[in-house]
C-alpha cells in the first residue's frame, strides 16, 4: 500500500509538470509583448467654469408663453384708473403663480360658496369673492360651482396698469 500512494504521488506530480509551461506560453508572450510597447499619456481634464447664478427678476411681469392681451386705447384714454393697492397686506394665496393654482372643489359656508383651491404643494385652500391670488394681484370677483373667476391688474409696459380677467375651472378627476 505504501508503494502504490507513493506512485500515485509520484505520477500526479510528473502530470502537474508536464502540462505547466506549454498551455500558458501564448499568454506570456502576449505580456511580454504588451509591456514592450509604448505607454501612452493621459489627456488632462478639461476646465469649467464655475456655475454662474441667474437672477430672474422678471417675475411680476407678464408670461412670455401667454399671449398679450389686447388693449383698447380709446377706454383706457377715457375709463377708470387701474392701479393695484400696494399697500395692503398679501393673503397666502398670492405666492402662488396663477397658473400652477387649480381649483378642486367647493364648499358653502354662511350661505356664501367657497372654492377650494390646490396650490400644487400639497395643500389646499379656501377662497371667495374679494379675496387674493396669484402673483399679479389677482382678485377674486365670482365663484360658481364650477369656475372662479380673477381679475388680474398687470403692468402694460408703459408705466400703467391693465386689468386682465382669469378665469380657474374646476379639475375634476377621472
Amino acid at each position: 500500500m505504501k508503494w502504490s500512494l507513493l506512485v500515485f504521488y509520484l505520477f500526479c506530480v510528473l502530470g502537474l509538470a508536464g502540462c505547466g509551461q506549454s498551455q500558458q506560453q501564448d499568454l506570456i508572450d502576449f505580456m511580454e509583448e504588451t509591456k514592450r510597447r509604448p505607454k501612452g499619456q493621459i489627456e488632462p481634464l478639461p476646465t469649467f467654469s464655475p456655475y454662474q447664478p441667474f437672477a430672474y427678476s422678471a417675475m411680476t411681469l407678464r408670461s412670455p408663453f401667454e399671449k398679450p392681451i389686447p388693449v383698447d386705447e380709446s377706454a383706457a384714454k377715457g375709463g377708470r384708473a387701474v392701479a393695484p393697492d400696494l399697500t395692503r397686506e398679501k393673503e397666502f394665496l398670492e405666492g402662488f403663480n396663477i397658473t400652477s393654482l387649480k381649483m378642486v372643489g367647493t364648499i358653502t359656508k354662511g350661505g356664501q360658496l367657497w372654492a377650494l383651491i390646490d396650490n400644487g404643494e400639497n395643500s389646499v385652500v379656501p377662497a371667495t369673492i374679494g379675496n387674493y391670488l396669484g402673483m399679479n394681484h389677482g382678485k377674486v370677483i365670482s365663484t360658481a360651482p364650477s369656475q372662479i373667476e380673477v381679475m388680474e391688474i398687470v403692468a402694460d409696459g408703459s408705466n400703467g396698469w391693465v386689468e386682465r380677467p382669469r378665469i380657474i375651472k374646476l379639475e375634476e378627476k377621472e
